[in-house]
């Protein structure tokens, strides 16, 4: 098969990460998409949003179906969640406390109830996590903290992922050379997603900080 220029509809060469994971899918086809998918759940600065509109590209050039894009992504994201289900299984709820205790500006409170939250919600969490950039990861290491139960982490882990690459995938393989005009709309979620974390973590920092002050003030002298 004759290998077609990596570009892109205004005739631009593909460079980077772009450049890289389109000559490994071409290279390895499918399960080369599912290795880079892999990698991304374990690594999330790599970005989903493009690697998978990238294999359905890849796919639309003929180096392997749409189908085989489909599995072979969502196979990779179960691989990466194992892997990260592993980590928090391994490193456990008791050393997780022995961590959190020395963390400034926290209590056990906090920690229990975030617990007593992912106890009510993990399900719904863990599901949804799969399509929220960062937490695609990072949602199974409480579920490996947590114990859930591998058979329901993993089916909601697939559905999850199923859906959302599917979806990436298939702008990917219909918009062909022109899949670059997804990046602007995935990139404000992504940008929106992380300032709702710093406006979140700043605002639990501000109101702790105010706390522990009052607590100092209102000790006798």
């Amino acid at each position: 098969m004759t290998t077609l220029p990596l570009s892109t509809a205004d005739g631009q060469d593909l460079t980077g990460i772009a450049g890289w994971a389109v000559d490994v899918m071409e290279r390895l086809g499918g399960p080369g998409a599912g290795l880079i998918v892999a990698i991304e759940n374990v690594f999330p600065p790599i970005p989903s949003e493009i690697i998978l509109p990238l294999a359905g590209f890849t796919a639309s050039r003929g180096d392997f179906t749409l189908w085989s894009a489909i599995f072979w992504t969502t196979l990779g994201s179960m691989v990466g969640a194992w892997a990260m289900y592993g980590i928090g299984t391994a490193f456990g709820r008791r050393r997780m406390y022995w961590v959190w205790e020395r963390v400034p500006l926290v209590k056990t409170e906090d920690l229990e109830r975030t617990e007593a939250w992912f106890a009510r919600h993990g399900t719904k969490a863990v599901f949804f996590g799969r399509m929220v950039p960062l937490f695609r990861s990072l949602i199974s290491v409480p579920a490996g903290l947590e114990r859930m139960s591998f058979a329901l982490f993993s089916l909601l882990t697939l559905l999850g992922s199923l859906i959302w690459n599917t979806v990436f995938v298939l702008l990917g393989y219909f918009l062909g050379e022109q899949w670059p005009r997804i990046e602007p709309y995935t990139g404000v979620f992504q940008r929106v997603v992380i300032a709702l974390v710093v406006l979140g973590v700043s605002w639990f920092v501000v109101n702790r900080v105010r706390a522990l002050n009052r607590d100092r003030r209102a000790r006798p002298r």
